[in-house]
């Protein structure tokens, strides 16, 4: 009997955490015994193509915010999948997407961030639209209470998987240099807090403290943050291809999210050995479990302080280090996020109907 095939939908307008996310399941696929297929929108489909054969791989239009999603039902139709998972940037902006998918193949939906449900008909649209899925995946337990109270999805059908990464065999050096290096790695939008971090940065800047500050990442705040940021020691490398080298030659990473779930950006750096500062958001308490330093969010003089005591104490900048990169270890590799993934997916999707006969799809 053949692996049943999974078709991964992501209909993103920018690379971030998601679409690290669904490359790694794209990789992992085979080994939990799937056949994976990829439909992507074009602006991310340089990092996803090569991760599965040529022959099973559509690249269509961006689709978000859109009424109707033909490229992409025409792509699944081609692919003939047997279920199929879309990447969710929010509840609503990628529906009819979703729409496409559920009139294909048993669909889940991986909302990686709670966002604005919507009002009235929209509301009851996006609720119908839900009631469809086999299922909702999510890394947070947010996530998790917005789908079952808001949209109204039975809470059977909905699964918490922790997001993970790859966690490579090299570490940070220890000191890396002089002044000490903060880093962030980051979409630069608002939601992830740089502007705060840039506060922090002038606040300890001003008071004499030597550091650096390196950015990572692109988006549509760019332009604003550098200019914020033009007297102060920060420099920004835009957007980076080999991550894990970028955070190696950090010192601390930072991450002031105003909103997050489960940031990979995060596991990434602990995964390296990094001494992390975040944000108290989301899932990330429970995931870090004491190996990072957690600061209320939009709290520039609380992060300040944070990042101030890691940079003059490097002593407990390696102990910290040390603790993330063991937690990264234990409980946040992609190869378990993938084992989970999975199970869950072969389990709300090819669950068989009373009489044996395989669930189907979804109506138009």
């Amino acid at each position: 009997m053949s692996a049943p095939r999974v078709a991964l939908v992501v209909d993103s307008d920018a690379w971030g955490g998601a679409e690290v996310y669904a490359r790694h399941l794209l990789r992992r696929a085979a080994a939990q015994g799937w056949q994976p297929s990829l439909v992507c929108s074009e602006p991310v489909a340089g990092g996803l193509v090569d991760a599965v054969p040529q022959t099973s791989v559509r690249v269509v239009p961006l689709l978000r915010h859109r009424e109707h999603a033909g490229p992409a039902l025409a792509a699944l139709r081609a692919l003939r999948p047997d279920a199929v998972l879309v990447n969710l940037v929010d509840p609503g902006s990628n529906a009819a997407v979703l729409a496409a998918a559920c009139s294909v193949a048993p669909t889940v939906g991986t909302l990686h961030l709670p966002g604005d449900l919507d009002r009235g008909p929209g509301r009851d649209a996006l609720t119908r639209l839900y009631g469809r899925l086999a299922g909702v995946l999510t890394p947070s337990g947010e996530g998790r209470d917005q789908v079952v109270a808001g949209l109204r999805v039975p809470a059977d059908r909905v699964r918490v998987v922790p997001n993970g990464v790859d966690i490579p065999d090299q570490v940070r050096r220890p000191d890396v240099g002089r002044p000490p290096r903060i880093g962030v790695v980051a979409r630069l939008t608002r939601q992830k807090g740089v502007d705060v971090l840039l506060r922090a940065v002038r606040t300890l800047h001003g008071g004499g403290v030597p550091l650096r500050v390196a950015v990572a990442g692109a988006g549509r705040d760019a332009a604003a943050l550098a200019g914020e940021a033009a007297d102060l020691p920060v420099t920004f490398c835009g957007f980076v291809d080999d991550v894990p080298a970028f955070l190696r030659g950090l010192d601390v990473f930072c991450l002031p999210s105003r909103q997050e779930a489960l940031p990979l950006a995060l596991l990434e750096a602990m995964a390296v050995g990094l001494p992390c500062v975040v944000s108290d958001v989301g899932e990330i308490r429970a995931a870090v479990d004491g190996a990072a330093v957690l600061v209320p969010p939009e709290d520039d003089r609380a992060l300040a302080d944070a990042l101030r005591h890691l940079l003059v104490d490097g002593a407990d900048r390696a102990r910290l280090g040390r603790l993330a990169r063991a937690r990264a270890v234990a409980s946040l590799d992609a190869d378990l996020m993938a084992r989970r993934t999975f199970a869950s997916l072969r389990e709300l999707t090819l669950r068989r109907e009373p009489g044996g006969s395989p669930r189907a799809p979804s109506p138009v």
